[in-house]
């Protein structure tokens, strides 16, 4: 963004409005939410030809927050005044099907087979040996272990009572509430 000689940003205006543009944007700084009345303000002081820095000390706002907004307004007008989703649109999937498949049967063995301390599965945990296994590219969060499970359709909850104790007396001493 830097056009000029003298290595000045090149200052970002908003372009012409037209009628309705300017009659929708006079109608939001009566809107209740805060939302649309500061991008409203924020697009009429640009018209009136304040530069973004100026607009900011005004709105006690960041000049880069100035800056976002009149680039979504000239990307898509007036929607722009409308408060979108935060969610990405895509989430990238770090687990190929066969990791997602390693990963429900990494979760049903004890964790001990993987040199862990316990014998109870954490999320933290899953996503540790999830790396150390090569099931992940990096070490994921503990939400990221959580959704996968869900995509396979195992509720954490489920997971966690899945361990085992190697006595082969477990079941039957489980069952009568001795273990």
């Amino acid at each position: 963004m830097y056009d000029r000689l003298d290595g000045m940003p090149k200052r970002l205006m908003l372009r012409p409005l037209t009628d309705a543009e300017l009659t929708a944007i006079r109608a939001g700084l009566r809107a209740s939410d805060a939302f649309v009345l500061r991008r409203c303000q924020i697009l009429l002081a640009s018209r009136d030809g304040r530069a973004a820095q100026a607009i900011a000390d005004q709105l006690h706002c960041d000049d880069e927050t100035v800056r976002r907004v009149i680039t979504a307004f000239h990307q898509r007008g007036l929607a722009s005044l409308t408060r979108g989703s935060s969610r990405p649109q895509r989430t990238r999937d770090l687990f190929t099907p066969e990791a997602l498949l390693q990963l429900g049967a990494l979760v049903r063995q004890s964790p001990r087979i993987f040199n862990r301390p316990t014998s109870v599965w954490t999320l933290d945990g899953v996503a540790d040996v999830a790396f150390a296994e090569g099931l992940t590219p990096h070490r994921v969060s503990d939400e990221t272990i959580r959704k996968a499970l869900m995509r396979l359709g195992i509720r954490w909850r489920q997971a966690k009572q899945w361990i085992a104790s190697p006595d082969p007396q477990y079941g039957k001493k489980n069952a009568n509430g001795t273990a």
